[in-house]
Formats: C-alpha cells, sequence, structure tokens
C-alpha cells in the first residue's frame, strides 16, 4: 500500500491519442477531462493479480529497478505544436494505491434533493453528485458520478449500482464524502455544497437518518444566517452478494517417526529457537496467499502418525489446537503455534496414513453443496504413503462430491475399484526442489507457494461447472 507523487516532466508532445509509453506494458487509460489544470479522474485500474503467488505492488519511487516502477504519460487529445519545455515541471501526478478488501457486496443506490441553490442566470440549476471514498493516510479519492438533471432545484437521480468495497472498500464506518455541483459547459462546475456519510449509514435505507443538509463551508463562514444549500435524501438502497465463494482451509501435518527426533538439528521438525524447519515454512509460505481468500481466517489444523496424550494412542486424525469438537486455530499464526506445542506433547511415530484426513474434510464439504463453500487440503509429509489404496478411495470419492506423484492426476486420472476420479484434485509438489538450488529462501518459497497453489483456480472452476453452478449476477 503506497502513496507516491512524481513530477512530470514534459519532453514534447506526442501526436493527438498517443503517448510516450504507448505499446511498453500500457495497462489503461483514464477519462479525458475538460478544460481543468486540477483533473480528478473517476477511471480506477485494478492491477492483475495471481491467485498462487504473492505480489508486491509494483509502485516505487524514480530509483526503483526496471520493471517496478509505474510510468504515467500525459496525452493531448490537441497536440500544442512547440508547448513542449524540456526539463521544465508541468504538474504532478499523485498515484493513490490501496490493496482491495475481500467484500464482494453490490449497492444500489438512490438519491434526490430538494431545494438546492439557483446557480444559473436563466435557469434554475444543473445539478450532479461526485461520491468520494476515504483513503487510509485521511484523503479522499472519487469513487462515482451521478447523471446531471437539467434546469431543476429539486433533482431525482437514478438509482446506480457500486461495489461496496468502491466505497469504503468493505469497511462500513469510512467516511463517504459526497459534493453536489451545477453542471457548466465550460467544465468550470459552480459547487452547491457537500455531506459526509458512511455506508452504514446508507444502508439503512429511506429514513430519517438518511436525509443530509448540503453545506457550503464558505457561505457558512460569511453568512451568519446561513443554514444550508438544500437536502439530499436517500430514495432507496439495497445490498447483495455478488456470488464470492468462501474458501475453507485445512492443514495436515505428518507427524511420523520417519522425520526425525525434534530435538536434533537433522529433523524435518527441528525445533530451532532462530529459524523455522522445513514443516513451518512450507505452511507459512502457503497459507499466507491463502488465507486471503478466507473471511474469518479460522483454520482446521491436524496432524497424523503420532501417539497422543493422555493414553498415548496412535491417531491419524487428532486436532493442533487440542480441540476435537473445534481444530480451527485462528490465523496461520495460531496454525503455527498449535503445531508447535503438539511437537512438544506427541510421540511421533507412524505409519504415514493419508485418508482419515481427507475422509476430515471431504465430510465437511458434503455438508455444503450449493457453491458457497470451496475446501482446500494442504498436507505437509516427509514420506511415502502406507495407506495408498485407502487414499485413492478417498480421492475419487470426494472428486465426484511407490509414490504420492500416483496421486497427482496431471498425466493419468487416478483410479479405485474401477471408478476414476471425475477431476484432478491433487497438486504434489516436492519441497527439496525449492531448496536445493541456493539462492533466496523468502524467493524459494514463493517458488513452492505459486507451484502448490498452481491449479486450484482451474479445479474450482471445474467443480462449479460440472455442477451447473453458476457465479450471481453483480
Amino acid at each position: 500500500k503506497h502513496v507516491r507523487c512524481w513530477p512530470i516532466s514534459m519532453l514534447g508532445c506526442q501526436p493527438a491519442g498517443q503517448s510516450a509509453c504507448q505499446g511498453d506494458g500500457q495497462f489503461g487509460r483514464t477519462e479525458v477531462i475538460d478544460n481543468s489544470l486540477n483533473p480528478d479522474f473517476l477511471r480506477k485500474f485494478v492491477l492483475d493479480y495471481f491467485f498462487e503467488e504473492k505480489q508486491n505492488l509494483p509502485l516505487g519511487d524514480t530509483h526503483a529497478p526496471p520493471g517496478h516502477r509505474v510510468c504515467v504519460c500525459v496525452s493531448w487529445l490537441i497536440a500544442p505544436p512547440g508547448s513542449g519545455i524540456p526539463g521544465k515541471k508541468c504538474g504532478t501526478i499523485i498515484l493513490i494505491a490501496e490493496e482491495l478488501g475481500n467484500c464482494r457486496d453490490v449497492a444500489t443506490l438512490q438519491f434526490c434533493a430538494n431545494k438546492l441553490d439557483k446557480k444559473d442566470f436563466f435557469g434554475k440549476s444543473d445539478p450532479f453528485m461526485v461520491f468520494y471514498r476515504s483513503n487510509e493516510d485521511g484523503t479522499f479519492t472519487i469513487c462515482h458520478k451521478t447523471e446531471v438533471v437539467r434546469n431543476t432545484l429539486n433533482p431525482v437521480w437514478q438509482a446506480f449500482a457500486i461495489p461496496v468495497r468502491a466505497l469504503c472498500n468493505g469497511d462500513y464506518d469510512r467516511a463517504i464524502k459526497v459534493e453536489v455541483y451545477d453542471w457548466d459547459r465550460d467544465g468550470s462546475h459552480d459547487f452547491i455544497g457537500e455531506f459526509t456519510t458512511s455506508y452504514r449509514e446508507l444502508a439503512r435505507g429511506q429514513s430519517q437518518f438518511n436525509v443530509y443538509e448540503v453545506v457550503n463551508p464558505r457561505k457558512k463562514m460569511k453568512k451568519k444566517k446561513y443554514l444550508n444549500s438544500g437536502t439530499v435524501r436517500m430514495g432507496g438502497t439495497w445490498a447483495g452478494d455478488t456470488g464470492g465463494t468462501q474458501i475453507n482451509f485445512t492443514v495436515a501435518i505428518d507427524f511420523t517417526a520417519s522425520n526425525g527426533n525434534p530435538s536434533q538439528s537433522t529433523s524435518l521438525h527441528y525445533l530451532s529457537p532462530y529459524q523455522l524447519n522445513a514443516y513451518a515454512m512450507a505452511l507459512k509460505a502457503v497459507g499466507e496467499i491463502i488465507q486471503d481468500y478466507d473471511s474469518d481466517k479460522m483454520f482446521p489444523a491436524l496432524g497424523f502418525g503420532a501417539k497422543i496424550p493422555p493414553d498415548g494412542r496412535v491417531s491419524h486424525e487428532f486436532p493442533l489446537n487440542g480441540d476435537a469438537a473445534n481444530p480451527a486455530c485462528s490465523g496461520i499464526e495460531g496454525v503455527l503455534e498449535a503445531y508447535h506445542r503438539s511437537l512438544r506433547s506427541v510421540q511421533l511415530y507412524g505409519p504415514t496414513n493419508f485418508a482419515p484426513v481427507v475422509n476430515h474434510v471431504a465430510r465437511s464439504a458434503a455438508a455444503v453443496l450449493d457453491g458457497s463453500q470451496y475446501f482446500v487440503l494442504l498436507i505437509i509429509t516427509d514420506g511415502v504413503i502406507s495407506d495408498m489404496a485407502q487414499t485413492k478411495e478417498a480421492i475419487v470419492n470426494v472428486s465426484p462430491g511407490g509414490a504420492m506423484v500416483e496421486l497427482d492426476g496431471d498425466d493419468i486420472r487416478i483410479s479405485s475399484r474401477g471408478k476414476v476420479a471425475e477431476r484432478d484434485i491433487v497438486q504434489f509438489v516436492p519441497f527439496r526442489d525449492y531448496m536445493d538450488g541456493g539462492g533466496s529462501p523468502v524467493l524459494s518459497m514463493a517458488r513452492l507457494a505459486k507451484d502448490v497453489l498452481a491449479e486450484i483456480p482451474d479445479q474450482f472452476i471445474s467443480y462449479m461447472k460440472a455442477r451447473g453452478i453458476k457465479p450471481q449476477p453483480a
């Protein structure tokens, strides 16, 4: 999340409709604002992201390395000949960026006004409204303009649909500023007044809480008897979910003895006071990405292949937090804490059975078949599966509803007892492939997470298509 300002030096004007950086990674253009030296552009640009990667917003200062700097070009619709002055600063472009929240709601809003100020000499006013969302640094960014209603002091604007995150980025209490103007053909629109609200207030709909005085601060300072420049009230509001699917992320960790004694540095479970072990590194790398798709950030975490207290029985489906009724941990950090506590309380044993944790998640998924939730299981393990036949059967059974690679159906769809898996829902990634090459551990873990999660979007889409589940219209 950054706010950066760059002075723009016009080294020469381009022909109309062209820009200096055309064809060089251009990803969008703003709308044209007539007759203004201080334009406030409405059009926003959402930078592409990849589900399986951790990406930093590519905004940097003028010393950023190549490929990490945003190039802003100013184009004139009519290029004045000879108007470019080399080395002269001809204004400032202000870039404001913010990570989009997970809110998928869409609001439909409608407003009308009463007794607005008369601004036109030969008529009344041609009012329109401009909505601004507040930013994290206290500034405001334009997010919507209504149409102009001609020659009236009592306009009724058309209802409009807008994503809630465009209004407030999902923060219902974030301030929303609304300005009311009288439209002028030459672009010098006359300011009538303003008011502030929030989405929480707007969501109350047509009520006494959504009648706002339109106030012009300058007129209020100059005139003691000034009350307002009219009122604006809500005509209605509706909010709805656009059909976003909640991802439920479950972690299962191998506690078999083949991992080695956690007190020894050769163990994959080594409890070092200075750095994360291999299990924690893999969990953190994948979890930090997928957690952004889980709104409540509560992750069931299971262990398998260990003798657990108090009776020392072998379990292949025990909760890392010790609560069998609710194995969910708060955030990825909560999972890591529960994992470290389990290492100190259980005895690593065996064998390496996957089927119990696969069936555990399958039972949860079977209870939600409407497409509102999608379940992902991350298994972190060191060895060959002991219950391959049972695991195959569990995966084949869940896909409609001696080697690990055998489960990854990229080339040949897995089968069990004559039944073939409907979808390829397994992705196998060997951790060692990302640690043997040296280099930065951070980059290695980023590549690991990317490859672990790479197939989830296609798996998700194939499930929804097979079930005939379509996203709801916005």
